[in-house]
């Protein structure tokens, strides 16, 4: 199929003012379409674009201006209420774009060059796109008929990106945004691929694992006082920690005094737990499967402590809801992760060969997601590596509370 005629040249301007009525149809249809103060709201909007801009009014006006007359814009009056001149896009009815299509060249147009998983986690309230594989496809097919091309791989990158053709994406300020990383990268193989790679490392390292670890909260002030509380909080009731491995952090929060259950993936994970804490509750099990506690009507609290650390960030909204889920009202979820914009790959990990990926994640969009699982008063804290514990990487933890 050859490239489609008359591919309209856009500069970064006519992108944002596009890109923002695509999405503001899919996401606002009872506003659309936009007075000229939403339009420029949406525009300058903080959240899901890059660069973030600061337009004025003149500029947004002339700019819609300007692709009225090129055939993109119409400017209609409301037909409700005051008559006031309002913005709708045509640039889907110019190309010819199916819905799929469409969603991803609104976050092109919005948010630079990405990757195949940016693009599926990002698109979401646009269209729904089963899987990475459905969105690396349709890139291919848009790319035949010249919507879009891939970009080189650049050092660093796990993945390649894709940029739209419709000119050149906007420059970036001279204080960068945080880095692309695909977080996805990790579920290129398929979930449960993955999650065989992740049960398979953790059971060869497990006895080393829980040697070296079984005994690290009496180095860490900070992680200690924040299981003393969620101990405090539960006040002898049921509290699950998903991902326990050697058990260390749930027998700390049963010897505080909570009904404390530790549930891991690894087999191997778990017969160390039972084995260094034999008092405790320990079980096989998967986060994403969380049940009620046999005790009650629902936990207490819930504890991710470096459990997320190996998934995709698409997979975080669904993985934080199931953990929410089976709280009891009052409730707390609690969450230890890797802060930061990478996918560190290790082949060999406690001295055994393995084949293993962790995923830091930004700690703003952990928040967000946390706020989007319905749970309120969210807390959390950033520090940095520990003195003489070989930490590379900043921690991030969260506290949020599942309202009455």
């Amino acid at each position: 199929m050859t490239d489609l005629p008359g591919l309209p040249e856009l500069d970064a301007e006519e992108q944002r003012v596009l890109g923002s009525l695509l999405e503001k149809q899919r996401t606002v249809p009872d506003s659309y379409p936009l007075t000229l103060n939403s339009l420029r709201t949406a525009c300058n909007q903080s959240s899901s674009r890059d660069p973030v801009v600061d337009y004025d009014e003149h500029t947004v006006e002339h700019t819609a201006k300007r692709l009225k007359e090129r055939g993109l814009v119409r400017i209609v009056w409301s037909d409700k209420g005051r008559r006031t001149l309002k913005y709708h896009q045509v640039l889907d009815e110019v190309l010819g774009l199916g819905d799929d299509e469409r969603a991803l060249l609104t976050v092109l147009l919005l948010r630079g060059p990405q990757a195949p998983g940016e693009l599926r986690t990002r698109t979401e309230r646009l269209h729904r796109f089963p899987d990475r594989a459905d969105v690396e496809r349709l890139l291919t097919r848009m790319a035949e008929r010249g919507l879009v091309r891939e970009l080189p791989r650049q050092p660093g990158q796990h993945d390649l990106r894709w940029v739209h053709l419709l000119g050149e994406p906007a420059a970036a300020p001279a204080v960068a945004a945080a880095p692309n990383v695909d977080r996805d990268v990790v579920l290129a193989e398929g979930s449960e691929a993955r999650d065989a790679r992740v049960r398979a490392a953790y059971d060869a390292v497990a006895a080393t694992y829980s040697e070296r670890l079984f005994n690290e909260l009496t180095d860490l002030p900070f992680e200690s006082w924040l299981l003393d509380r969620v101990a405090a909080h539960a006040a002898g009731g049921p509290v699950v920690e998903v991902g326990c491995g050697p058990g260390h952090v749930t027998a700390y929060l049963a010897d505080a005094g909570a009904d404390a259950l530790g549930l891991d993936l690894s087999p191997a994970m778990v017969a160390e737990a039972r084995n260094r804490f034999p008092d405790g509750s320990y079980e096989v099990g998967d986060l994403r499967r969380l049940m009620r506690p046999t005790t009650g009507p629902g936990w207490q609290a819930v504890l991710a402590w470096y459990s997320l650390i190996h998934l995709g960030g698409s997979e975080l909204p669904a993985a934080i809801a199931a953990l929410a889920r089976p709280l009891d009202a009052e409730g707390w979820l609690v969450l230890a992760l890797h802060a930061g914009a990478e996918v560190r790959h290790v082949d060999e990990w406690f001295d055994q060969a393995v084949d293993l990926d962790f995923v830091l994640h930004d700690p703003a969009s952990v928040v967000e997601v946390v706020r989007a699982a319905g749970l309120v008063d969210v807390e959390w804290y950033l520090r940095g590596p520990h003195p003489g514990r070989d930490e590379t990487t900043e921690r991030l933890y969260v506290v949020a509370r599942k309202p009455f």
